[in-house]
């Protein structure tokens, strides 16, 4: 999404100054809230960047949480 910044210099006539006046308008991007989370795709465990707004409404689904422990390391000689 497109939107624009404004900056404004002066103080508010509510407050005791003659009004704020626009001095600047500058071009700006609104980018979506990603986050990279593991996620179940075709039955395959991958990280995927997925949106703040899909995750809340349950769109992903996420791995189970594994309950086996990691052999112990083998060392070599």
């Amino acid at each position: 999404m497109k939107g624009s910044i404004i900056w404004r210099s002066g103080k508010a006539k509510k407050k005791g100054g003659i009004g704020t006046h626009v001095t600047a308008i500058t071009k700006r991007r609104f980018l979506p809230n990603l986050h990279e989370v593991k996620a179940v795709v075709n039955g395959e465990v991958r990280y995927v960047k997925v949106s703040a707004k899909a995750i809340k409404r349950g769109l992903v689904t996420k791995p189970a949480k594994r309950t086996w422990k990691k052999e112990a390391a083998q060392t070599k000689s």
